[in-house]
């Protein structure tokens, strides 16, 4: 009969990847954060990342039915797993980058609680597969939850309660749409919007030409929307692209990819053509922003607006846009 504990592991880091593997569905991540955190770039492809949250919830699946053998080989895929991403944040809380990890869905900042989390939970998916082999081939740890000795689950919660409390400390500063600080101000519009040089970095156009993104304001002021395909709450700014072109005429409305055009799933080959930035040139030399988000790009190679992060707040911004194009033609 198997104890309670013997039974709580592979139940504990089951819930555990299922939850993380939910959470990233809910809250989609992008190349960028990977590249961040230090993903190797032969594994930064978007397939990857869409597949990766349901590879953590299938294996999540597995702890929970599988026992013997098979149960084993997927708590051994567990610790290799989170071996792994103790590896990678250890890496980014040492070189103090301010990297950022979605581990569990919402980017937070990469620190020690981060990486004690990741230890401990490796530790228990250790644990796990010290124990997994004993259970039954077909049905793992729920066939035997009912033949647990009673006093053995006061060890089992005491397990689960500490796994909790490290995985929901809130050891990082939570990076979130909501939580960057918009600065929505349209020329002129509000005395304390300082404005700044549009970097002089490269980026590539949908045809694979890499252009300067200054030069791409010399004729037309540029409103760059930075949106990704696997984040849930872009899909609306990407649906509106065509009305707020025929809203803002006199603006170059362009998306702003993390993909190269030949791997993007998002793509416009027509004028203004879409930018691609997969080495994340123009996000670092502006602020450190979440998806999507707008920033507006002066003809006098000044940021004239932005950067603002959310949907609502864009939808916004552009109305600001369009209001103040107005007022300078009324003038």
């Amino acid at each position: 009969m198997p104890g309670a504990l013997t039974l709580a592991l592979p139940l504990m880091l089951a819930a555990v990847l299922i939850t993380s593997g939910i959470a990233k569905l809910r809250h989609p991540d992008d190349l960028s954060g990977w590249r961040e955190l230090g993903v190797p770039r032969a594994l930064q492809r978007e397939w990857l990342l869409r597949v990766h949250p349901w590879g953590e919830i299938a294996l999540g699946l597995a702890l929970l039915v599988l026992g013997g053998l098979l149960g084993l080989l997927a708590a051994l895929v567990a610790v290799f797993l989170m071996a792994w991403y103790v590896r990678l944040v250890a890496i980014a809380w040492r070189a103090d980058d301010g990297a950022e990890c979605a581990c569990f869905g919402v980017r937070k900042r990469v620190t020690g609680v981060t990486v004690v989390r990741n230890i401990w939970l490796t530790a228990v998916a250790i644990a796990a597969a010290a124990v997994v082999w004993t259970l039954p081939l077909l049905g793992g740890a729920v066939a035997g939850i009912t033949a647990a000795g009673a006093w053995w689950w006061v060890v089992a919660l005491l397990v689960a309660s500490v796994t909790a409390v490290i995985i929901m400390w809130p050891g990082g500063e939570q990076v979130s749409a909501a939580a960057a600080e918009p600065r929505s101000t349209v020329d002129g519009d509000d005395q304390d919007y300082v404005r700044v040089r549009t970097p002089s970095v490269p980026v590539t156009l949908a045809d694979g030409r890499t252009v300067n993104l200054r030069s791409l304001t010399r004729a037309r002021p540029v409103l760059l929307l930075a949106v990704s395909t696997v984040c849930g709450s872009c899909n609306e700014v990407i649906a509106k692209i065509g009305e707020w072109r025929a809203l803002l005429p006199e603006v170059d409305v362009r998306f702003l990819l993390p993909f190269p055009p030949e791997i993007s799933d998002l793509i416009e080959r027509e004028e203004p053509q879409s930018l691609h930035d997969s080495d994340n040139y123009v996000r670092d030399s502006i602020a450190d922003w979440a998806t999507p988000t707008a920033v507006l790009l002066g003809v006098d190679n000044m940021l004239a607006g932005g950067p603002i992060s959310g949907t609502e707040a864009i939808k916004d911004f552009v109305q600001e846009i369009r209001a103040s194009l107005d007022e300078m033609t009324v003038a």
